[in-house]
């Protein structure tokens, strides 16, 4: 296409000019203009086109397809686990769950990660998942955002699904590990020896939440990963997580 033809701009002006439609074309008196200035007028084109693109790009690159577990506040049993929105546009993180639940926190204050939710309730973002996701503590809840799709049956690129043997026969997140339930209450110092003897390998420690320490293992004989919340030096809970909590 020969831009230096005003005819060929008219053709090409509705996509940046949504009122302009395409029968009318240019008024005469523009077309003068246009003519007498052409580099003026290819030069205002080009700008706009570019900044168009831009905002479309800049409208995709702040939005992802992600897995979100939802936990009850002080509980270790995630209420559900699925595939969820997440956005962020000036700070402002929006997360939409797939039963059509929405979170809007707004950034509050100087300190990086405080947030008011769309009722004006607190919130914080905590570390803790490293590059695998985010962790957002609400009122109610707790939303563990993670970037890898693949256990919900998600292919790496987050564009198609499916359900897999692997991912439907894997525990729920939050299932007490039966092997494993008669430690609970034990001393940490002493129980862990015997967590190891019963086949666990200790794959990590998260940073503590509170007075809550979590410690991750992965069973030997289904490479289930396990998680164990220890609080004042004793067991609290033992029960299996997702498999990309094991990821070291």
């Amino acid at each position: 296409m020969d831009f230096k033809n005003i005819d060929c701009l008219e053709e090409l002006a509705p996509c940046f000019l949504p009122g302009l439609q395409p029968t009318t074309g240019f008024p005469d008196f523009l077309r003068g203009f246009m003519k007498r200035n052409l580099n003026y007028t290819l030069t205002v084109f080009g700008s706009v086109a570019i900044a168009s693109v831009g905002f479309a790009v800049a409208a995709l690159a702040d939005t992802v397809k992600a897995r979100c577990d939802v936990y009850p506040k002080g509980e270790d049993r995630a209420k559900s686990s699925s595939l969820c929105t997440f956005s962020q546009r000036q700070g402002v993180v929006g997360i939409q769950l797939e039963n059509g639940k929405r979170y809007d926190l707004r950034p509050v204050g100087n300190q990086p990660g405080n947030y008011r939710d769309q009722n004006g309730r607190a919130a914080y973002r905590q570390s803790g998942l490293g590059d695998k996701g985010q962790i957002y503590r609400l009122a109610n809840e707790s939303i563990y955002v993670y970037w890898d799709t693949a256990p919900l049956g998600q292919n790496p690129d987050n564009t198609t699904g499916g359900s897999s043997s692997a991912s439907s026969s894997y525990p729920d997140a939050g299932t007490s590990v039966s092997r494993l339930s008669d430690l609970v209450g034990a001393r940490a110092g002493q129980a862990e020896n015997l967590v190891k003897k019963r086949g666990y390998r200790f794959v990590k420690t998260d940073s503590p939440s509170g007075d809550a320490i979590y410690s991750y293992w992965q069973e030997a004989k289904t490479n289930y990963c396990v998680t164990i919340r220890t609080e004042q030096g004793r067991y609290q809970s033992i029960v299996y997580a997702t498999p990309v909590d094991c990821n070291e």
